[in-house]
């Protein structure tokens, strides 16, 4: 069996062939920048960008589905999880099988209690700030509406922003303020009516 010889034949053009008319693409886009910085648009759109970028860091935009608690509650989150695969080291040596139940605050405790209130709500912040004295330092602020940074500087402490609901989401934490603390192996969720 031995491979046929492959040869290429010039079969010449079939029907009419026409040069491409159409600009390329990236001197089409560097045309338009130039036109765009000549008339002053493109300056205006730069800062309208850092304008709405130094605006998202400011004044994060809120979480959603959350709310002024009206009426208080306390409830409880377990941290437990149960792995859906084997985890394995690089050589393939299994560390921890699928099904392995493990309950992280068995190894790491919750360090500080958790505040989530909203800074657009003086009730919460008022609050906020009793909170923060009472737990004298044990305490971690983190917002899910408002501007953070301007209670940075009123309070001179860190405060934490609950980027996209990430946190309020999992612990299921509908109504702010909320103050969350360790109970056990478990984690504790006290909503609070603002005062």
């Amino acid at each position: 069996m031995l491979p046929a010889a492959a040869c290429a034949l010039d079969l010449g053009a079939i029907g009419p062939v026409y040069p491409i008319h159409e600009p390329h693409l990236l001197d089409l886009i560097r045309n338009r920048l130039q036109e765009k910085e000549r008339s002053g648009e493109l300056k205006k759109l730069e800062e309208q960008a850092r304008e709405r970028a130094v605006n998202g860091v400011r004044q994060p935009t809120p979480v959603a589905g959350i709310k002024t608690t009206e009426t208080a509650r306390t409830f409880y989150y377990d941290p437990t999880f149960t792995l859906d695969r084997n985890v394995v080291d690089d050589r393939g040596n299994l560390l921890f099988a699928a099904g392995t139940r493990k309950n992280p605050l068995e190894i790491v405790s919750l360090s500080k209690h958790l505040l989530f209130f909203d800074a657009r709500d003086q009730r919460q912040v008022t609050r906020a700030r009793e909170l923060l004295r009472f737990y004298e330092g044990r305490l971690k602020p983190i917002l899910v509406g408002g501007s953070y940074l301007d209670l940075m500087k009123a309070w001179r402490t860190p405060v934490y922003y609950d980027q996209q609901g990430v946190l309020t989401r999992r612990l299921g934490i509908k109504q702010v303020p909320a103050i969350v603390s360790q109970e056990g192996r478990r984690i504790r969720i006290d909503e609070l009516v603002p005062q």
